[in-house]
Order: structure tokens, then C-alpha cells, then sequence
């Protein structure tokens, strides 16, 4: 094509379904930025449980077929729309949403979700920013309103949230316990901030916890697999303690009972309900821990965009997995 538009390559999907509907194509047209959009060359994108959700079509939130998943992008500003000053091209940057979708070779973004890349971090920690660690951030302050000194659970913290959260906990002066289902999960979790870890996978660890935290309790649960630990996160708590519902992949039963004598609370979680204002606010406590040197994330399984059925497959199956998972285009 020696005229029109350029083409890229990027992950579609036409219907809703398995991981078998994820379609790479390689004539997909670039998109071009209008007004307070930039365009970023992607250099990685990360791969997020929540992507699943929404390429099945089981999600709150529906996209109008076909679309690009992912949210989680860090590459190099390519262009910018003429309402733009904060960005140019040739910066490092990452950013929270995107406008035209991640799994791709170049991706639109709203330039207020755009956020410089320090050099300090390489591109596929950028990727891991996005969702992990905004949501890790609106889970412990804005759902729990953690204070410096209280004790904090992240059941289920070697995955890309859980290990955001362990790390911001310990840099805000909580306790922090933590759980994992492998060793290597766990020396990773005691290495991001943990004072103490579990293994979610012996029988009795519930009852190891107990002994550890005392007849206090512990006053919040980050939790990423509800339908799981749910009943038993509530037989942990304080008095005013509260679960975080991160995660869920079904029901659950629970004795209500065991919200009463303690009055605790279980409070539901959802990055995508944050506003504008909120999103600064994570993005400053990040940008904070960036330049302090303790907002690392730790990088899993990575992919090139032809795997991306696998890693879908992968990332709701493999059980014990640690670090974040990453798309390479």
C-alpha cells in the first residue's frame, strides 16, 4: 500500500466465547488520535482475569463486537490529538484504559489515563501497572480505608494484584499476610512486602493464620477468590474488620451470623467504577512509590500476540501462579 491508511497487527474478537475466539489479524487499520487522545506504540500489554470475564460475554460491562481486549499498555507515544500538551511523541509512558484496545501493536488512549513511564521501570513492569496496582490502591483505600498499623490478609498474593497490594500495604505501614500455593509464590510474596505467608493449599493453613494474628483478628482481607475463601475470611476478622471482594468466580454460601458479633463488613471492589478524580489520586500514591522505589512489579509468564489463547487458557488455569502475566507485540 503506497497510499492510505497504515495497518497493524491486533487481537479481535467477533463473537463472545472461549479463548478460541481471540482472532489475530494483521490488517487491522492504526487508529489515529483526535482531540485528548494520544497513540502509543505498544511495547507490552498486560494480561488481566477480568479480560476473560469480558471476552466470554459473562461481565457487567459488554463491548460492541468486534473489539480489542486489554486495558494495560506501556510503549512510546507515537502521535498526539491537537488537544494534547502534557505528552509528545517519543515519551515512555503506560497507562490504565485504552480507548482502541491493548493487544495490539499500537494502541489509543484518553490522554487522562496516560501516565509517564519512570526509566527506572522497563516496559513490561509498565504493563503490570494499569489494573493490578490501581485496583490494589481503591481496594485498600477507598473500599477499606486502611490505616498505618492495622493488620492486612491478601489471600491469594502472588498474582499481579496481590503482589500490588503487599507492596503498598508495607510502604503505608500496615501488617501484611499473606497467601500462596507454591513455594516459589510464597518466597515471592515475603520478598514484596509480606511479614508473613501462607500456603492457601495445606488443609489447616485457615487455622495457621488464626494462631498467627491472634484472638484480634485481622482488620482487612484483600480477597481474590471469594466464592472459595469467603466463609472463612469472615471467622477471621476483627471487630469492624472488612473483606475486600477483588475477585469471584461463583457463589458461595455464608453464615451472615458471622458478620454480627464483630460487625464486620464485606465490601465489593470495581476499578472501573473509579472517577477521574480517584484515578489521580491512585496515580500519585504510585507515582510516589515509583521515585521511593518500592512499586516493582514482578514479572510471570510472557507472551507474544500469537499465544494469546494460551495465555487466556493459562491464566484462569494454572493454579500457584506467580507475577504478572504480559502480551509482547
Amino acid at each position: 500500500m503506497a497510499t492510505g491508511q497504515k495497518l497493524m497487527r491486533a487481537v479481535r474478537v467477533f463473537e463472545f466465547g472461549g479463548p478460541e475466539v481471540l482472532k489475530l489479524q494483521s490488517n487491522v487499520a492504526v487508529p489515529v488520535p483526535k482531540g485528548h487522545q494520544v497513540l502509543i506504540k505498544v511495547h507490552a500489554c498486560g494480561i488481566n482475569p477480568v479480560e476473560t470475564y469480558i471476552r466470554s460475554g459473562t461481565y457487567s460491562r459488554k463491548p460492541a463486537l468486534p473489539f480489542t481486549p486489554g486495558t494495560d499498555v506501556a510503549g512510546i507515544i507515537e502521535s498526539v490529538g491537537e488537544g494534547v500538551s502534557a505528552f509528545k511523541k517519543g515519551d515512555r509512558v503506560f497507562c490504565s484504559s485504552t480507548v482502541s484496545g491493548g493487544y495490539a501493536e499500537f494502541a489509543l488512549a484518553a490522554d487522562h489515563t496516560v501516565y509517564t513511564l519512570p526509566e527506572t521501570l522497563d516496559f513490561r513492569q509498565g504493563a503490570a501497572l494499569g489494573i493490578p496496582y490501581f485496583t490494589a490502591c481503591r481496594a485498600l483505600f477507598h473500599s477499606a480505608c486502611v490505616q498505618a498499623g492495622e493488620s492486612v490478609l491478601v489471600h491469594g498474593a502472588s498474582g499481579g494484584v496481590g503482589i500490588a497490594a503487599c507492596q503498598i500495604a508495607r510502604a503505608h505501614g500496615l501488617k501484611v499476610l499473606g497467601t500462596a500455593g507454591s513455594e516459589e509464590g510464597k518466597k515471592l510474596v515475603l520478598q514484596n512486602g509480606a511479614h508473613e505467608v501462607f500456603d492457601h493449599k495445606e488443609v489447616n493453613y485457615i487455622d495457621k493464620i488464626k494462631k498467627s494474628v491472634g484472638d484480634d483478628g485481622v482488620n482487612v482481607i484483600i480477597e481474590m477468590l471469594s466464592n472459595v475463601n469467603l466463609s472463612n475470611d469472615l471467622k477471621l476478622l476483627s471487630r469492624g474488620g472488612r473483606v475486600i471482594v477483588v475477585g469471584s468466580r461463583g457463589p458461595i454460601e455464608i453464615n451472615p451470623r458471622d458478620t454480627m458479633a464483630k460487625e464486620t463488613s464485606i465490601i465489593g471492589v470495581s476499578l472501573f467504577s473509579s472517577t477521574k478524580e480517584e484515578f489521580q489520586q491512585f496515580a500519585g500514591i504510585l507515582q510516589a512509590g515509583m521515585k521511593e522505589g518500592w512499586v516493582k512489579p514482578v514479572i510471570g509468564s510472557e507472551y507474544p500476540l500469537e499465544k494469546v489463547v494460551q495465555a487466556h487458557e493459562d491464566i484462569i488455569h494454572s493454579s500457584g501462579k506467580t507475577g504478572k502475566m504480559i502480551l509482547l507485540p
